[in-house]
C-alpha cells in the first residue's frame, strides 16, 4: 500500500522516506519503527531550524533543547510539544529499554503522521488539506529486506546537511506561520488512542504510573503498596456511558484517590464532571470498597478529573485545560488547572482541613508577633496581617497589601507566613522574588530574626533556598525567583513537572515589577499576539500553581491591581512619616545650570565629535546642515556632556560628606555616564584627601556581570563604611535596603511615578545610629517638573518584543475604527524607538522600500496622511477620530510597506547608538529649594498661612490646634497631618523655609507652625516646648523619686511625639511596663490630672485666642 508520508516528497523527500520506513518496520521490528518516528521528530525540527533561519544551539545542541528554543520563539504550539515529547521518550526507551510494543508503535505512528500533516499546513502549502491516516496492513512481502535496505539507503543518503527549502509558505511572515502554527494545531483532531497516550506521558511527568495499554484493569492490574497507580478502564457499576468503565482510576497505594475522565477536543469539559465523573464516583464497585478511604455524602472518591489533553486558555476556558473537582464539600465548584496533581499533592489535600485551620487561625492572638524579644511588630503591621488573613478566611484566592518603601515588608511577610504554617491554613509557601538580591535578603531575615522561644523561622521550618529547585514533603517555604519558575514551568529541562498544588500559598514580593505587560489583552490584542505572546511569564508563573496569592507592593500599578484586585490594606509614606516609621525628605535642593537652562546648541555649519561606544572611536561628523539643540532630557543619553556633570558635582560634592557616616546613592542614566561620575567625584574628592574606596559604581555590568561580585559590592555598601557614595543605574533602585542613605542624587530624568516613588524609598529608612531626621534630595536634571507631565503617562507601546509583523498582522484583520487606530498609535510609537536605534543598512533598505523616507518621516506621514493632528511632537501620537474612509485608507497605506517593516523587524543587532561628546562650559546659575507649589521659602510660608486662615473653620483638627490644643488625640493629629501633606506642607520643609528665611535653626513642629500662622504664637522649637513644661511641672509639685523617674521617660517619649493623651501608654515600652493603669497608680491616681496639666503648660506660647 502506499505510504501514509508519501505527501512529503514534494518539499521533503528525507521526511517521507524515514515516515515509510517506520511504516514498514510497525509489524516486523516494532523497536525500529519507533526509532524511525523519533528521527522523523528530529529532522522535521531541524527542517524548522532551517526554514526560519534560526542559528542551533551552540552550546547543548540536543534535540530536546533545539525544541526548548523554538517553543521560546513560539513556533511549537502546546499540543505539538506534547507529541514531540511523546515520540521523543519513547523513541529514548525503545534504544535503552527496547521498547517494541506494536499497539505502542501504532499510536505513535498514528500521531507523527498528524505531527506531519502540521508540519505541510505551516510550512508547506496553507491550502493542503490532510488525508485520513490509514494503517498499514500487517502482510508479508517476498523482497521485504530488500525493500527496507533501499529506504535504509535512501534516508542515509538524504541525511546529509538541512537546508532550507522553498515552498508555498516561504512568502508567509513569521507572525504569520506563529498563528498558522496555533490555529492548525488547535483545530489538530487526535484519536481518542492518541489523546489518552497523551494524557499517560502527562501523568507520568508529574509523578503517576500510567499506561492506557498495559497498566489497565482488563491486564489484572491492582492497586499496590507503595505505587502510584493511574489504572485504565476501571470498572464501576454506572450505566452513563462505555459500559461504567472510568478511563483512569487514580491510586496512592491501595487508596483510591480519583477518577479522572479523558475526552476529545471541543467536548464541553465541565459537563463531563457532572454527568460522567461524579456518577463513577458514587458507584464504585462493593468488591472494591477496600480502596475506599472513606464516604463523603454519596461519594466514594474524593476527588475527579476532567480533560481533552488541551492547554489551558482563558478564552476557551471550558474547553480547555483539566478541570477538578473536590467532592468532599457540596459547595465546591469545579475549577481548571494547568496542570495535574501529583501523588504527593492528592495526600496533603486529603490531609488538609480549611474549616479548622480557619478557626484556629482566628482564634490565635496576636502577641507573640507583637514581643519585644521576637518579631516585635508594629499595629500596622499587625493589622496588615489581620487584612491579609480575613481576605483568606472569606474565601479570596488573590490578596493584595500596599505597604511603603521601608515599612517592612519582609518582616510583615514572615509574621504572615509564620501564622499561615502554624495554623495549618497553608502546607507550603513559594516566596516569590525577581531577584537574586531580593531573595538572598529574604533568607537573611528569616535566619536572624527570631520569632518564637527565641527560635527563627528558618529553624522552626524547612526553607529551600534561591540555589534549591526541588521541594520535597517536609519543605513549608521555598524562595525562588520568577526566572527560575519561567524555567521549570515553561522549558523544563527534565522530564518532571512541578505539581500545580506544589505551593498552596504564593507570596510575591515587590509585586509591582511584573515585567514588560501583565494585562488581559483588549480583544484587539489578541487578534495578533498567541498566549505565550501576551501572558507575561511573570503571570504565567503565578496563575500555574492551584494557590491563594498574597502580594505586597509599595506601589500599586495598573497590572498588580489586574492580577491581585484592589488593595486589601494600604499603608503609605505619608502616613509612616507622620507616624514616625519612616523619615521625610527636606525641600529638594533645585539646581539650574547655564546648559540645563538654555541646553546645548549647535550652529549650521558646526562639527559635532562623535563617540561610536562599539569601537571606542571618536570621530567628527559632517558639517551640520542645520542648527541642532538638546534639552536637559537628552543630556548623558545622546549627548555627553562632562562640563555640566562636573559642574553639578563641583556644587554638591561636599555637600554629601564623604566623611559622615551618611551614604549617598547617586542615579545615572547608564554604564557610561555612571563612570563618568565616578571619575568626576574621584578626582573631586582626592584633592580633599578623600579615601578612593568612599566613591564605586554598582551596576549589573560591574566584575563582568558576575552576580557573586556584584551580591558582595551590595553587601559592603550596606554593611562597611566605605563606599559613601555609590552611584548606579537600576540595579539599586528597588528592594534593597540602606538605612544609612542620607542623600538622593537623580542625574537623570525618570518618565515612571512608580520608579520614582521606589528610587526615594531607598533613602526613607530610619537609622538612629547616625542620628537620621530626614533625607536630601539633589535634582539637577528637574526630575520633579518631569514628572508633572508624565505621572498619567502609559506606554503606547505595551510590549517591547512585539514585532512590526504582529501589529500589522492585527491591522489587517481589526475590524473597528477603534481597534485601526489603537493599532496605528502603537506602530508610530514603536517607529519612534526604532528609528534610533537601527543599522545603517538596515535603514538604506527601509528607505528604499519607502520611495526614499527615513523612519522619522515615515513616522510623520503616517501620523499626517489624511488626519488632521493637534501634536507636533512625535512623541505625543494620537488617532483622532476620523471618518472609516480616511481610516481603510491610511491602513492601506500602512500594509503596502510591509516589507519596509520586516526589514526593520529583521534588525536583531543590539549595537550601541553613537552619541555625541559635548564640551560646551556651564556653570551653576541658580540653587534654590523646591517647596511644594511655590519656589521661594517665603512664598511657601505665605501659602501655608493662606491654606490655615482659609480652612480654619472646616477642618475641625485646625480649629482644635489654635483653641483647644490640649484636646488633640494622635487619630485627629494624624488625619490633619495628611491633609496638609495632600498640600504640599510638611514640618521639614516648613522648619527648612522658615530657616532660610529668618536664619534662625529652629526645629518646630506642626502644631507650633500652625499656631503661629493662626494666632501669631512664637515659634519655639519642640525640643523647647517639651523641656519647658516638663520643668514647670516639676516646679509646681513634689515628686518622689519613683514618680521622678517615670517623668524622665515620659518627657523622653515626648521629645519624640507631638500629642500627649493617655493613647501614648498603651503602646510601645509603656504597654510593656503596664499601660497606662499601672503607671497611674505610680502617680497616686493622678497621671490623668498630669497629662492634662503638661498640656496646658505645653500651649503656653503668647498665641492669642482664635
Amino acid at each position: 500500500m502506499k505510504s501514509n508520508f508519501e505527501y512529503l516528497k514534494r518539499y521533503w523527500p528525507a521526511l517521507a522516506q524515514i515516515g515509510a520506513a517506520a511504516e514498514n518496520y510497525l509489524y516486523s521490528d516494532p523497536n525500529a519503527c519507533i526509532y524511525k518516528l523519533g528521527m522523523f521528530g528530529e529532522r522535521l525540527i531541524l527542517e524548522i531550524f532551517a526554514f526560519e533561519h534560526i542559528p542551533e544551539p551552540t552550546v547543548d545542541n540536543t534535540h530536546s533543547n533545539r525544541i526548548r528554543l523554538l517553543k521560546r520563539e513560539g513556533l511549537i504550539p502546546k499540543k505539538i510539544d506534547d507529541i514531540l515529547y511523546a515520540i521523543r521518550k519513547t523513541r529514548n526507551n525503545a534504544v535503552h529499554s527496547g521498547e517494541d510494543s506494536v499497539d505502542d508503535a501504532k499510536i505513535l505512528l498514528q500521531m507523527t503522521y498528524n505531527l506531519s500533516t502540521w508540519f505541510m499546513e505551516v510550512y508547506g502549502d496553507w491550502g493542503y488539506i490532510p488525508a485520513d491516516f490509514v494503517m498499514p496492513e500487517k502482510v508479508v512481502l517476498p523482497d521485504y529486506e530488500a525493500i527496507i535496505k533501499e529506504q535504509e539507503d535512501k534516508i542515509a543518503a538524504l541525511s546529509h546537511q538541512v537546508e532550507s527549502v522553498s515552498t508555498q509558505a516561504s512568502n508567509k511572515s513569521t507572525t504569520e506561520r506563529v498563528q498558522k502554527a496555533e490555529t492548525t494545531s488547535e483545530n489538530m483532531e487526535l484519536s481518542e488512542a492518541e489523546t489518552r497516550y497523551l494524557i499517560d506521558e502527562q501523568l507520568r511527568k508529574y509523578g503517576w504510573e500510567a499506561d492506557t495499554n498495559n497498566i489497565r484493569y482488563s491486564k489484572g492490574t491492582r492497586p499496590q503498596k507503595g505505587k502510584n497507580f493511574a489504572i485504565a478502564e476501571w470498572p464501576t457499576d454506572s450505566k452513563v456511558s462505555k459500559n461504567g468503565y472510568a478511563d483512569y482510576a487514580l491510586f496512592v497505594g491501595l487508596q483510591l484517590v480519583g477518577i479522572v475522565e479523558a475526552k476529545k477536543a471541543n467536548i464541553d469539559i465541565p459537563s463531563v464532571i457532572d454527568y460522567q465523573c461524579k456518577d463513577y464516583a458514587q458507584l464504585i464497585k462493593p468488591e472494591h470498597n477496600e480502596y475506599v478511604i472513606k464516604q463523603w455524602g454519596s461519594y466514594k472518591v474524593p476527588f475527579v478529573f476532567a480533560t481533552n489533553g488541551r492547554k489551558y486558555l482563558k478564552q476557551i476556558e471550558t474547553k480547555s485545560g483539566i478541570w477538578f473537582l473536590d467532592l468532599r464539600n457540596n459547595s465546591n465548584a469545579p475549577k481548571a488547572l494547568q496542570g495535574w496533581i501529583s501523588p504527593q499533592g492528592i495526600m496533603e489535600l486529603l490531609e488538609k482541613d480549611i474549616s479548622s485551620a480557619n478557626a484556629t487561625l482566628q482564634n490565635t492572638p496576636f502577641d507573640l508577633l507583637r514581643d519585644p524579644d521576637g518579631l516585635n511588630l508594629r499595629e500596622y503591621q499587625i493589622r496588615a496581617i489581620e487584612a491579609a488573613e480575613k481576605a483568606v478566611i472569606d474565601g479570596k484566592q488573590t490578596v493584595l497589601l500596599s505597604m511603603a518603601t521601608g515599612t517592612g515588608k519582609t518582616r510583615t511577610i514572615l509574621g504572615m507566613i509564620y501564622r499561615f504554617i502554624k495554623s495549618d491554613r497553608f502546607k507550603r509557601v513559594l516566596f516569590l522574588v525577581d531577584r537574586t538580591a531580593l531573595g538572598e535578603q529574604a533568607a537573611d531575615v528569616f535566619r536572624e530574626v527570631k520569632i518564637e522561644e527565641l527560635m527563627t523561622l528558618d529553624s522552626i521550618y524547612n526553607i529551600k533556598g534561591l540555589d534549591e529547585k526541588e521541594i520535597d514533603k517536609e519543605t513549608k517555604i521555598h524562595i525562588a525567583t520568577v526566572q527560575s519558575l519561567v524555567k521549570r514551568i515553561l522549558y523544563p529541562e527534565s522530564d518532571t513537572m512541578p505539581s500545580v498544588t506544589d505551593y498552596d500559598l504564593i507570596v510575591v514580593d515587590e509585586a509591582h515589577r511584573g515585567y514588560i505587560l501583565d494585562k488581559e489583552m483588549s480583544e484587539t490584542e489578541m487578534l495578533y499576539r498567541n498566549q505565550d505572546d501576551y501572558i507575561s511569564k511573570y503571570r504565567t508563573v503565578i496563575e500555574y500553581f492551584d494557590a491563594v496569592k498574597v502580594a505586597l507592593t509599595a506601589t500599586p500599578a495598573l497590572h498588580t491591581t489586574e492580577i491581585f484586585g484592589k488593595p486589601v490594606f494600604n499603608y503609605s509614606y505619608r502616613e509612616a512619616v507622620i507616624d514616625g516609621y519612616l523619615v521625610d525628605h527636606d525641600a529638594p535642593h533645585n539646581i539650574k545650570t547655564k546648559l540645563r537652562v538654555e541646553g546645548i546648541n549647535y550652529q549650521k555649519g558646526e562639527q559635532l565629535a562623535i563617540y561610536d561606544p562599539v569601537t571606542g572611536e571618536v570621530m567628527n561628523s559632517a558639517d551640520l546642515e542645520d542648527d541642532m539643540k538638546f534639552e536637559i532630557d537628552s543630556f548623558n543619553r545622546e549627548v555627553i556632556t562632562e562640563p555640566f556633570n562636573r559642574t553639578v558635582l563641583n556644587e554638591i560634592a561636599w555637600d554629601l560628606n564623604p566623611d559622615g557616616k551618611g551614604k549617598t546613592l547617586i542615579y545615572a542614566v547608564d554604564d557610561n555616564h555612571a563612570d563618568l561620575i565616578v571619575k568626576i567625584l574621584k578626582e573631586i574628592y582626592s584633592e580633599g584627601g578623600v579615601d578612593n574606596d568612599a566613591v564605586m559604581k554598582i551596576t549589573g555590568s560591574v566584575a563582568g556581570g558576575n552576580k557573586k561580585k556584584i551580591s558582595e559590592a551590595i553587601k559592603r555598601f550596606k554593611n562597611e563604611s566605605n563606599p559613601k557614595v555609590v552611584v548606579t543605574v537600576d540595579l539599586l533602585t528597588t528592594g534593597i535596603d540602606v538605612p544609612e542613605i542620607v542623600n538622593l542624587v537623580f542625574m537623570r530624568r525618570i518618565k515612571s511615578r512608580i520608579l520614582f516613588e521606589q528610587m526615594l524609598g531607598r533613602a526613607t529608612r530610619l537609622c538612629p545610629s547616625i542620628g537620621k531626621t530626614n533625607f536630601e534630595i539633589y535634582d539637577p536634571v528637574g526630575v520633579y517638573e518631569s514628572l508633572q507631565d508624565v505621572s498619567n503617562m502609559k506606554p503606547v507601546v505595551t510590549n517591547p518584543s512585539t514585532t512590526f509583523e504582529d501589529l500589522l498582522s492585527g491591522l489587517s484583520v481589526a475590524k473597528t475604527d477603534d481597534e485601526k487606530a489603537y493599532l496605528i498609535d502603537t506602530i508610530v510609537a514603536k517607529l519612534q524607538r526604532k528609528r534610533s536605534n537601527v543599522s545603517e543598512k538596515t535603514l538604506e533598505q527601509f528607505i528604499y522600500l519607502t520611495g526614499g523616507q527615513d523612519i522619522d518621516s515615515f513616522a510623520k506621514s503616517i501620523r499626517n496622511n489624511n488626519i488632521k493632528r493637534s501634536a507636533d511632537v512625535l512623541e505625543t501620537v494620537g488617532v483622532p477620530l476620523v471618518s472609516s474612509t480616511e481610516m481603510s485608507s491610511l491602513v492601506d497605506d500602512i500594509i503596502k510597506n510591509k516589507e519596509a517593516f520586516l526589514v526593520l523587524d529583521r534588525d536583531k543587532v543590539q549595537h550601541k547608538r553613537p552619541v555625541i561628546i559635548d564640551n560646551h562650559p556651564d556653570e551653576v546659575i541658580e540653587r534654590t529649594r523646591g517647596y511644594g507649589e511655590g519656589q521661594k521659602p517665603e512664598d511657601y510660608l505665605e501659602s501655608f498661612k493662606e491654606f490655615i486662615s482659609t480652612n480654619l473653620n472646616t477642618i475641625a483638627a485646625l480649629k482644635t490646634v489654635c483653641t483647644k490644643p490640649s484636646e488633640l488625640t494622635r487619630e485627629s493629629l494624624k488625619g490633619l497631618k495628611l491633609e496638609l501633606d495632600r498640600h504640599n506642607f510638611t514640618e521639614n520643609q516648613l522648619n527648612t523655609a522658615w530657616k532660610e528665611m529668618t536664619n534662625q535653626d529652629i526645629v518646630a513642629d506642626i502644631i507650633a507652625f500652625i499656631r503661629q500662622q493662626a494666632l501669631g504664637s512664637n515659634l519655639i522649637s519642640h525640643e523647647t516646648r517639651v523641656k519647658n513644661a516638663f520643668a514647670k511641672l516639676r516646679l509646681n509639685h513634689t515628686f518622689n523619686k519613683t514618680q521622678l523617674d517615670w517623668l524622665n521617660r515620659i518627657e523622653k517619649v515626648m521629645l519624640e511625639e507631638t500629642v500627649l493623651d493617655k493613647q501614648i501608654f498603651e503602646i510601645g515600652a509603656f504597654k510593656n511596663a503596664g499601660g497606662f493603669t499601672i503607671i497611674d497608680r505610680r502617680f497616686g491616681g493622678k497621671l490623668n490630672e498630669i497629662i492634662v496639666e503638661l498640656n496646658k503648660y505645653l500651649y503656653e506660647d503668647g498665641g492669642n485666642v482664635a
